[in-house]
């Protein structure tokens, strides 16, 4: 069963290839740039911007097709994720901090802003996002220090804020969030982009920085306020958005600009279909739950598996075998504890309760890019006899999430995954394997 859920794993990161996805959607021929069945004339330039954990294998992609045509490229991903990195005198590779940025990650800014400045009204941008790109490519507002940032960032991961309010924030202290670095382009902006958020928004995606954005100074004060953040940011952070308030500094883009271009070409709706479809080849009856999974990660955790029981005793709603997937992005309110792991590692250990004794069930929870949280597990593998063994080494499951300590909970009984770097991001997965004894 475990190998199984393995298997349905792999067959869900395969299927967010970003490789694929960008050779797929991009197409030269005959002075034409063809992105996903629509077509620009390639009068001048092509540069390339890439950034985000996948901005390794998409660049590689975009080169295998366009080749020659990319005069200068800057391509930006997080340590430790360059290997597949496409390496020429024409590219400039940075690896950057995630999930708080570091220097390099404002050098990327730096970098990026720069490159879309030589961009001319005859040439193209191509930017290519992937997950993690609001940290891995940054750059604050005039008068914010790197520090600065990063305590704002910390604090916002630590409230159990969702992805979407954190981007609200970022986006108003970055000059290159919010639709700031398409300000820049005269020429052909071209955006391919693997979704990392709920909902596939656009404007949420690496905080959007090719596109409008609907939020305000007035939207980042609220979330700050009712997360109880306003008074624990630094003073410089405050001044900038109490001057926003006022109309005494830039907003982000508010207007669709007509030489902007942005599609989506992955997510994680794919990584689900293509685990259903897989686990129906095996004989099983599959079902999506959803797609926009959100909430507190261990409230996730105890509603799948009281679902999970009611399959397993009583067959409803659906029949054995059974397999569940589920997409989305839950969060963990971290707060004042300083235990470690992550939201797919707390949702693991959190159903790992409810499925206790559950004999030919499993349930795996991870995160599409190989790191869950601050740390280097993909997420946790439970089982029925999980619980047992964590109670036989006298640990006490319910202290260990409220001290949101499951990473060294779920190494000691063999259910932490590690996957290492994948090259692709779209959001967290949950598949429940139900077979019954």
């Amino acid at each position: 069963m475990r190998k199984l859920a393995l298997e349905l794993m792999k067959t869900a990161i395969e299927a967010a290839d970003p490789y694929r996805a960008v050779k797929s959607s991009l197409k030269l021929d005959d002075g034409w740039l063809e992105v996903s069945g629509r077509k620009f004339p390639v009068r001048g330039r092509i540069y390339l911007l890439a950034f985000g954990k996948a901005a390794c294998r998409m660049s590689r992609a975009a080169f295998d097709v366009l080749g020659g045509k990319i005069a200068e490229a800057v391509v930006a991903t997080k340590h430790g994720y360059a290997s597949g990195c496409p390496r020429n005198g024409r590219v400039r590779i940075i690896e950057a901090g995630h999930p708080l940025p570091d220097e390099n990650s404002l050098q990327a800014g730096k970098l990026g802003l720069e490159l879309a400045e030589k961009v001319g009204k005859d040439d193209i941008l191509l930017v290519l996002i992937s997950g993690g790109g609001s940290a891995i490519l940054e750059l604050p507002e005039v008068g914010i220090t790197l520090d600065e940032l990063i305590k704002t960032n910390d604090l916002l991961l630590r409230s159990g804020a969702k992805i979407h309010e954190i981007n609200t924030v970022r986006k108003h202290i970055s000059q290159v969030k919010g639709g700031k670095l398409a300000k820049h382009v005269e020429g052909t902006l071209i955006s391919l982009i693997i979704s990392d958020v709920v909902g596939d928004n656009l404007e949420a995606i690496a905080s959007g920085p090719t596109v409008r954005d609907p939020t305000t100074f007035q939207d980042a004060h609220k979330i700050l306020l009712h997360y109880g953040l306003w008074n624990k940011l630094p003073h410089s952070i405050r001044e900038h958005i109490a001057l926003g308030l006022e109309g005494k500094r830039e907003e982000t883009l508010k207007r669709d600009l007509l030489n902007v271009h942005n599609f989506i070409i992955g997510s994680v709706e794919k990584s689900c279909m293509a685990v259903k479809t897989k686990a129906e080849e095996l004989g099983f009856n599959a079902h999506i739950l959803t797609t926009v999974m959100e909430g507190e990660a261990r409230e996730v955790g105890v509603f799948l598996g009281c679902m999970i029981q009611e399959i397993y005793h009583w067959e409803r709603p659906f029949r054995k075998p059974t397999v569940l997937v589920m997409g989305g992005e839950t969060t963990v309110s971290v707060g004042d504890a300083e235990g470690l792991g992550g939201p797919s590692q707390e949702l693991a250990l959190s159903a790992a309760r409810k499925i206790s004794g559950l004999k030919g069930t499993v349930l795996i929870a991870f995160d599409t890019d190989g790191t869950d949280g601050p740390t280097d597990a993909a997420g946790g593998l439970v089982d029925g006899t999980t619980l047992e063994k964590l109670e036989n080494l006298g640990i006490d499951i319910d202290e260990v999430l409220r001290n949101h300590n499951a990473y060294h909970a779920l190494e000691k009984v063999g259910a932490l995954l590690k996957t290492g770097p994948t090259g692709t991001n779209v959001n967290s997965m949950v598949i429940a394997i139900i077979r019954g004894g």
